[in-house]
């Protein structure tokens, strides 16, 4: 078995266009595993195999690869950077242990970087941050670290400075050992160590000086050798580097330009020398049969497998489940207990994957990550040996606010589209599909338009079904507003035994901002209702939250308390006191001043300073909210809350007024009341659509 100590998970991460993919194809050039250097823009990147991926230039699923890089072996995950593929950034910092946050020099800190810090420190990933696109006019790295500080609150240590800028970008000097570090030949494969140049002689020792400072921070042996004066020596500043990296105390700064071939060796330097192995993480899961303990989980090929499937890919003989393990060791051939769906499945084949080639293995022990064939599952499901349940924490997915109609133009081909609906589902946590029971047509909800626009492009390319597409509709939901007391009685009395139940309570808004959309509180005493009859009233009330009264939305924002009631010792049942709260649910929040709320999205737009004016006005004229402008080297970065339904199109309308120099991102942010004169469109239009149907 191999040692742990030389194995590093890691996921590249960043905002759109800040060089995730590029800085990866580096990454495989220089560890030997391709022999070419594929770029994004031209015949397409190694990592990005889907034929949608090379046409588009982004990265849409997240792709495995394992480099060995000196003594260490790199398993490397390159995410996608737009925001409507979040889940698959989500799902692969879940089974990471350390990340690279990849940041561009001109641009810095954007909407999506805070996003994937957000997640990094959901799940408590260490990173190291890469300043990447050094050599493009306007980069500036020093501006960089004071954004990730101040809009991250990052504690940042810049390990390196910059030789020449912009254009004259040559190289970095390294702070530790005080030498410039050169990057030569065509592709800069040979590294080349020489003296500082004597002009940065200087700014290496103050910015040498800065980084000990910070570093003495978390080190008291090197706060003492600072207080006397004396040298710190090079072991002790990486001995306390990768501590504090791995305890998430601190964020080393490394810089470079990936697309001019300079930087990446001594960010893999890094990555071996401070990112976590596997030994250095604390993982825990639960044991379902001890009422959900916390279990500590041990990077130990010998203990019995715990293993999580965090992303599944439908493949032309199969399934293919991509799975971390976290202790035990994998076997091709082997049955293993998945606690979720409390059933054995058996591994039949087990890959080691490089984005779209596959090598088969016959084991694979804790600490990796693999692929493997013959189990059917879900995102998140955890696999152990049997006589064991444990459940590892989920992985979190976002709601989706966007709803498309799905028909496919020949009645034939529904089976193949109904097929690739169920395939999506099961890969991507974020889509979902219903049947409008009104309409009866197939509605997909997703992240965002471009989200859906993909999904619909491969229902057509990899099932061969052409589809026709209604307009985007937005997600609304529904809330009360104002605390409302009910006394509701079911009685209905046919020939036998009838239904009765009667109760009593108030229905009340939940507070703005609240992180559960429904509460449920029991307050009857003195067994004015039986206790086995509590849980079905809770049923019918969350059976009403589907489809509110108002425009047929899901409701939000609602706790209802039950204080009273009665019952009759023959006519009340589990089923009539369901019956009673959905009819009960249904009339109190008419009465409860009910509100249509919108999605509001979090847009941030960068676009040349000329054109500034007539993109913020725009965005104004759209119901947004200016949070506030910023200058980046001739070009200005916006940042607004827009309600969803306005900005459909939006990315044609930025171009048009921007020459096509303009670009946007967005994401959710939360809900808030729509405006009266447009809550009564919307419920006309709810009601048209019900008459038609």
């Amino acid at each position: 078995m191999e040692d742990l100590r030389n194995v590093r998970n890691i996921g590249i991460s960043a905002h759109i266009d800040s060089g995730k993919t590029t800085l990866t194809e580096r990454v495989l050039y220089y560890s030997g595993k391709s022999h070419v250097i594929k770029e994004v823009k031209g015949e397409g990147a190694k990592m990005d195999h889907m034929e949608l991926e090379k046409e588009r230039g982004i990265t849409i699923t997240s792709a495995a690869t394992t480099v060995q890089w000196l003594d260490k072996k790199i398993n490397i995950i390159d995410t996608p950077g737009h925001v409507d593929f979040t889940v698959e950034v989500e799902r692969s910092l879940r089974v990471l242990d350390g990340a690279v946050l990849v940041l561009c020099a001109v641009a810095g800190v954007q909407s999506q970087s805070i996003t994937v810090d957000r997640q990094m420190k959901r799940y408590n990933v260490p990173r190291l941050a890469f300043i990447n696109k050094m050599d493009r006019t306007g980069a500036n790295p020093n501006n960089v670290i004071t954004l990730l500080k101040s809009k991250l609150g990052l504690n940042t240590v810049p390990l390196q400075i910059q030789i020449g800028s912009e254009s004259g970008f040559e190289g970095v000097i390294d702070l530790i050992t005080r030498e410039a570090v050169y990057f030569d030949g065509d592709k800069g494969e040979d590294v080349r160590v020489a003296p500082i140049p004597a002009e940065l002689v200087d700014a290496t020792e103050a910015a040498r000086h800065s980084m000990l400072e910070a570093l003495s921070m978390v080190s008291d042996p090197i706060m003492e050798l600072l207080l006397e004066e004396k040298e710190v020596p090079a072991d002790l500043i990486h001995k306390t580097i990768r501590e504090a990296t791995v305890t998430s105390q601190i964020c080393p700064v490394l810089m470079g330009s990936a697309y001019k071939n300079k930087g990446v060796q001594k960010l893999l330097d890094a990555v071996n020398a401070y990112l976590p192995s596997p030994l250095d993480r604390d993982i825990f899961a639960k044991e379902i049969d001890n009422g959900m303990v916390e279990v500590p989980l041990a990077a130990d090929p010998d203990a019995p497998l715990v293993a999580m499937a965090f992303k599944l890919v439908e493949e032309q003989f199969g399934q293919v489940t991509y799975m971390r393990i976290y202790q035990g060791t994998l076997k091709k051939g082997t049955f293993y207990f998945n606690s979720r769906k409390k059933r054995k499945e058996r591994v039949s084949r087990i890959l080691r994957v490089h984005a779209d080639e596959k090598e088969d293995i016959d084991f694979a022990g804790a600490g990796d990550i693999v692929a493997a064939m013959g189990i059917e599952c879900a995102t998140g499901d955890t696999y152990c040996d049997e006589g064991y349940n444990y459940a590892l924490e989920s992985i979190y997915a976002a709601e989706p606010v966007i709803d498309l109609a799905i028909t496919p133009i020949k009645r034939t081909d529904q089976d193949k589209l109904s097929k690739a609906l169920n395939r999506f589902m099961r890969e991507d946590p974020t889509f979902r599909v219903h049947v409008d029971k009104e309409t009866s047509e197939t509605i997909i909800s997703g992240m965002g338009e471009l989200h859906l626009e993909i999904y619909v492009e491969r229902i057509k390319r990899e099932y061969k079904v052409e589809c026709t597409v209604g307009m985007p509709k937005v997600s609304y939901r529904e809330a009360p507003t104002k605390i409302t007391p009910y006394n509701y009685k079911h009685r209905k009395q046919t020939g036998g035994s009838g239904q009765f139940a009667h109760i009593v309570g108030t229905l009340e808004p939940l507070p703005e901002g609240s992180l559960e959309s429904f509460v449920f509180e029991n307050k009857v005493t003195g067994g004015r209702i039986p206790s086995e009859y509590i849980p079905s009233v809770e049923k019918g009330y969350r059976d009403s939250l589907a489809k509110g009264p108002v425009a047929g939305y899901e409701v939000l924002g609602v706790k209802m308390v039950l204080t009273d009631g009665s019952y009759h010792d023959v006519d009340s049942s589990d089923m009539a006191f369901q019956i009673c709260a959905r009819d009960c649910f249904r009339e109190t929040f008419r009465k409860a001043e009910p509100v249509l709320l919108e999605p509001i999205m979090k847009v941030e737009v960068e676009t040349p300073t000329e054109f500034q004016g007539p993109v913020t006005g725009k965005i104004s004229s759209k119901r947004g909210v200016i949070l506030g402008t910023e200058d980046r080297s001739g070009f200005a970065v916006i940042v607004a809350e827009v309600p969803l339904s306005e900005m459909f199109g939006y990315s044609n309308e930025l171009r048009s007024m921007t020459q096509g120099k303009g670009s946007f991102s967005m994401e959710f942010l939360k809900y808030q009341k729509l405006p009266n004169a447009i809550q009564e469109e919307v419920v006309k239009k709810a009601q048209l659509d019900k008459a038609n149907a």
